[in-house]
This record gives C-alpha cells, structure tokens and sequence, in this order.
C-alpha cells in the first residue's frame, strides 16, 4: 500500500483512499496511469520487501520455535479484549470527537499536512465513509443557500453581448475533448509558447475563451459537468452510480430532441470509470470505443493513439452526413504514461516534459483534423468546440497544488457556423455553463441545466466554481477563494469579495451534494 499511495500522489494530489476502489474492476486500466519503469519498480520492490520479510521471520521463528506453546484457553479472552480495546487507539482517545485528517493538518502547504496523514488509517477511514442520507457539507439552512446562488446566477442566465454567436439556428456540432490539457501550456492562454503551436494558431480563427475553467480534475468528473452540467462532488463521482445519473439532464438527449444525430467516440475501453452507462444513459446509441481498433495500433495502456482514433473519426465524417449532427471525440495518449508516437518534442527525461511531449503530439493530430474539416462540405454549417476535459497539475506550477493554474483549461470554438467578428471571451467560466449556453444558441430548452449560466454574460459578477477531494475553489477576476472541508479552513483568500466567495463556494457545494443524495 505504500508504494500505491506513493504512486498516486503525484497525478491525484491526495493520499491513498477509496478513490482507488472504483479501478479495481478494470484492472488492466487501471495501473495505466503508472509508466512500464514505475510498474516494473514497483513490483520489484514489492518481491524484494516480501523477500525479506519471509526470511527475517522464519529465522525469528526458527529461533523461537522450541520456546513456543499452546497456552491457556484462558488467553483467548484476553486476546479478544486486547483485539477490540486498539479501538480505542484508533478513534484518538476518550474524547468525544473522534480524530480525523484535521487534527494533523498543522501547516499552510497542503503538501506537508497531506504527507502527516497515516494512509493505511486514511484508506480504513475512508472505507468507512457511507453517507446516512444527510449532507456532510451543509453551511446553510437549505433554503439560504439557494437564495445565495440565486442572488448572484440570476443575474448571469442571458446573454449580454450584442453580435450573435452563431450564423445559423442549426449547425452540425462536433465536440473534441483533448484528455488533460490545463491553459499553462496553451501559448495562447499565456502558457508556455511551443507546446501547442496548432491550438495556439487556430485560437486566432475562432473564438478563444481565455478565463474558462475545468469544474474537476478527472475524465469521470469532467464529463458529466460538460454534457450535464453538473458539479462534480467533493468526496463521490456520479458518473459510477448509474442509479443516479440516469436522471441527470443530458445535453446529447437535448440535442436528439433538435432532430440532431448524436455519437460518441472513444479510443479506449468505455467501461473505465463507468463511463459507458453515463453515454447510454445520455442517450447516445452510435458509439466508437477501443474494441474497433486494431491492438497493433494501441499504446501499451489506454488504447488507440491518437492519430489513428482522429484518422477514424475524420472517416466517419467524410462519407456523407444526415445534418445537424452532434459529434463527440475524446482523445486519450495525452493521459499517464504519456506514450506517444514518434519523437519525444520535450524529451521523456521527467514526467514534466513527457507530458509537454505528448500535448505536442496530440496538438498535431487535432491540427491535421482541423485541416481536414476546412475541406469537407458540411464545415461552413458547423460549429467545433476543442475543451480539455479537465486540467492537470504537470507540468509543476507555483502556489498551491489546487489552485486555479490546474484547473484553468482551454476552450475554442471554431468553424464556418460562428461569427467571425468575435475573437475573445474574457468572462470568467467552466464546464457546467456549456450545456445551457449551447442549447440557449440553439433557441431550445435548456432550464433542467440548474447549475449553469450563460458564457456570453459579460457581468462582472461572472465566476467559476471547482472542486477537488474534500474541498472547493471559487474564483472571479477580480477574487479567489479555496477551501478545504478537512480542515475546515481557507487555504487561500486573495482579491475583493472573498466574504462574498466563501459564501457563494459553500452554498454550490452544498445545494449540488443535496441534489445528488435526492437523485435515484
């Protein structure tokens, strides 16, 4: 278990706990995060521990075994109450509160109270957790904390901008979800400058939204906040209960209701992280996953490299087309290990520059796609929207691990269906408002999506709201405030009106796990 949590830390930021669970049905996926030299090493210190564990204890038990006896039945007893008082141990003592991560949390950087934390009691404590139907992260009476929301999304529900977005009322959609891509190695977005030349390019054709946010950090989080508009949780993932999720808004359902033609297309094994039942439940039936590809052209972990998906992809899209249609992809080489084809741009000497290696690959397969739909007919009807699914904390940045800078990601819209005299969004927003933004374009019903607000306000009162394990961030342009539920403090507090965010960051964290215990 050691060398699991030691493992995990770095790509999920948090020490072992159940998060780990939900991977162990799909087995083979779920070590994919770890390179073969990671895999390799870690088994070979796990035979090298056991190694020497069996040794020292058998030269301990040969050397006792004369001394050993049966005892006393008597010593059963005894044993039995030894056994249940390390309750007592565990718990922290007589006192009335149990222990909890909060009582070692003693610093400012998460880092250090994370590395206090036992986690082989973490993982036990977690085990644990099984909600009794109440909210552990109520702040307010319920109904405070929706007139909270509503004080300040009301204001945030209509477009403001003058110039219509879009040049038609039906344009075919074609959504692509580029696997971890954060703003800091986006040029375009004031990252890095030659990580993604392409992107970095097309975000002069089209519209570039330059303060849009991830509402997770993972694959399973980013996608029901994009299709459902919906805030993942700080603890649990709706996206693995299909009990629940089957009853969340779905925008492909939406967009059927439009007369569109809706399909879902994916390199890897669609039953990681439940992600299947979610697309079905979406309502979409025309799907693409790993098992349509040839394993010759796999990567040894998640699936098809990308070229090969996007060459796929593009396939399906130059025989002829019923219009509208809504088309998603979602790329995956870019995920850990990072193993692409061809050169390492960056050099494969860190995980740092694998990643920056990988984006670099993956940036030119969406630019070759990009050239590609320039050339088909049904381009100048279409609207593309490039989205990272979530951000990332590689490559390693300044501050707080959970600050903004992992959860800033890249949002452009391009194509012959949008209006050529925007260029930018400045506003602030996330993943959740795409929903009720698209369909309010569209002229269709988008009032299930109670989580969202319009991109296209341009208001000051403008935010974005994300989550991480046991904790949120609320943020404006002109303020940020990150809280973290362990213990029960502010990690940061900078700019105006952080009163204002506090409140407004507990009130949605609050009203979305209320939403999620009443689902079914």
């Amino acid at each position: 278990m050691l060398m699991i949590d030691a493992g995990l830390y770095q790509p999920w930021g948090v020490r072992l706990d159940t998060s780990l669970l939900p991977y162990l049905n799909t087995p083979l996926l779920m070590v994919s995060s770890a390179s073969t030299y990671q895999f390799v090493l870690g088994v070979l210190a796990w035979w090298l521990i056991a190694y020497l564990f069996v040794k020292l204890y058998n030269k301990i038990h040969q050397k006792n075994n004369e001394r050993l006896n049966f005892g006393s039945w008597l010593e059963i007893p005894i044993f039995l109450f030894i056994t249940a008082a390390l309750i007592i141990p565990v718990r922290g003592g007589f006192q009335t509160i149990p222990v909890n991560q909060s009582n070692v949390y003693f610093s400012d950087k998460m880092f250090a109270n994370h590395a206090a934390i036992n986690f082989i009691w973490n993982f036990f404590n977690t085990l644990t957790f099984v909600t009794d139907g109440t909210n552990p992260y109520t702040s307010f009476d319920d109904e405070t904390a929706i007139n909270i929301i509503n004080k300040t999304r009301d204001k945030l529900l209509y477009a403001t901008i003058k110039d219509s977005v879009l040049t038609t009322s039906r344009p075919n959609v074609i959504l692509i979800l580029w696997e971890s891509l954060p703003a800091k190695i986006v040029g375009s977005l004031g990252g890095e400058a030659n990580v993604t030349p392409n992107l970095n390019r097309l975000s002069k054709e089209g519209i570039l939204f330059t303060n849009f946010y991830g509402n997770g950090d993972r694959t399973d989080k980013g996608i029901p906040a994009i299709l459902s508009g919906y805030y993942p949780l700080p603890f649990k993932r709706i996206m693995r209960m299909p009990n629940k999720t089957r009853s969340l808004p779905m925008l492909p359902k939406k967009m059927e209701d439009l007369g569109y033609k809706t399909s879902f297309y994916y390199g890897g094994d669609l039953n990681f992280g439940n992600m299947n039942t979610y697309i079905r439940n979406a309502g979409i039936t025309d799907i693409v996953d790993g098992s349509e590809f040839d394993k010759k052209d796999w990567n040894s972990k998640w699936g098809a490299y990308d070229d090969v998906f996007m060459k796929r992809f593009a396939k399906d899209l130059s025989a002829k087309q019923n219009e509208p249609f809504f088309k998603i992809a979602l790329t995956l080489t870019s995920h850990e290990p990072y193993e692409i084809k061809g050169e390492y741009v960056f050099g494969n000497d860190t995980q740092d520059n694998k990643f920056r290696s990988a984006h670099h690959y993956t940036d030119q397969v969406i630019g070759d796609f990009i050239a590609f739909a320039k050339q088909q007919d049904w381009y100048k009807n279409t609207l593309i929207v490039i989205m990272a699914d979530h951000g990332h904390s590689s490559p390693k940045h300044q501050g707080l691990y959970f600050s903004p800078k992992k959860f800033k990601i890249p949002m452009l819209w391009l194509g012959g269906a949008i209006n050529k005299n925007i260029k930018e969004i400045n506003t602030v927003s996330s993943q959740v408002d795409f929903p009720y933004t698209l369909l309010d374009l569209l002229k269709a019903d988008n009032t299930d999506f109670v989580f969202s607000k319009h991109i296209f306000n341009n208001s000051p009162e403008q935010f974005a709201h994300y989550t991480f394990n046991k904790g949120f961030g609320t943020l404006t342009k002109d303020g940020l405030f990150l809280y973290d539920y362990t213990s029960k403090k502010a990690l940061l507090e900078t700019g105006k009106n952080t009163k204002k965010l506090d409140s407004l960051g507990k009130a949605i964290t609050q009203n979305s796990y209320a939403d999620f215990l009443k689902r079914k």
